[in-house]
C-alpha cells in the first residue's frame, strides 16, 4: 500500500516521502497515528503543491540539527556520579542523565532517546556516546564521569583564600571594642 509521510518516521522516511508500506502497518499505525495519508491522486496533486514548504522546513531542520551538533561536539560533558572502590560506578550512566547534563551545560534539549550509549558506563573516566539529531546527522558527545563525593578542586581554593581575611578580620574586632 502506498502512503504519504506527513512526520519524520525513522528508518522509512521523511516529511513528504511516498513510500510502500503493508496494508496493517499503514491502517493500524500510520494512518491512526497521522503519519502519512493514502497516496491517492488528489493528495499526491497536493503533495506538489506543497513540495517547497516541504523543502524549505527541511532546510531550517538540517541547519538546527546542524547547530546542534557543533554545540554538542564543541565542550565535554561532565556526570559526576556516585563511585565505590577503584573507580566502578555503583550502577551506569544512563541516556536520561546524559540528556539532563547537556541540557544543564549546554542549554541544548535533547531526547533521551536519541542518545545511544555503545556500552554500558561502570567506569569513572572519558567516555563517548552518539546522539542521533536528524536523520543521517549525528553528533559524538564527549563525557567525562566524575566522583560526585570528591571535593572540587575549584571550591577548594576560595576557601584558602578567604581563611586569611577571617583571621584579619578576628584580630581587628577585638581591638575596637577595647579602644572604646
Amino acid at each position: 500500500m502506498k502512503v504519504i509521510l506527513l512526520k519524520e518516521l525513522p528508518g522509512k522516511g521523511g516529511e513528504g516521502d511516498v513510500i510502500e508500506v503493508a496494508r496493517g502497518f499503514a491502517n493500524n499505525f500510520l494512518l491512526r497515528q497521522g503519519y502519512a495519508v493514502l497516496a491517492t491522486k488528489g493528495n499526491l496533486k497536493q503533495l506538489e503543491d506543497r513540495r517547497k514548504n516541504i523543502a524549505k522546513r527541511e532546510e531550517v531542520r538540517v541547519a538546527t540539527a546542524e547547530d546542534t551538533k557543533s554545540k554538542l561536539e564543541a565542550a565535554p560533558i561532565t556526570i559526576a556520579a556516585k563511585v565505590g572502590d577503584e573507580g566502578q560506578l555503583f550502577g551506569s550512566v544512563t541516556s536520561q542523565m546524559v540528556a539532563d547534563a547537556i541540557a544543564g551545560q549546554l542549554e541544548v534539549e535533547v531526547d533521551r532517546r536519541r542518545i545511544e550509549v555503545s556500552k554500558a558506563i561502570k567506569q569513572v573516566g572519558e567516555h563517548e556516546v552518539s546522539v542521533s539529531l536528524y536523520r543521517e546527522i549525528r553528533a559524538t558527545v564527549k563525557l567525562s564521569v566524575v566522583d560526585a563525593e570528591a571535593p572540587a578542586p575549584a571550591a577548594e581554593e576560595p576557601a584558602e583564600a578567604e581563611a586569611p581575611e577571617a583571621v584579619e578580620a578576628a584580630e581587628e574586632a577585638p581591638e575596637a571594642p577595647a579602644a572604646e
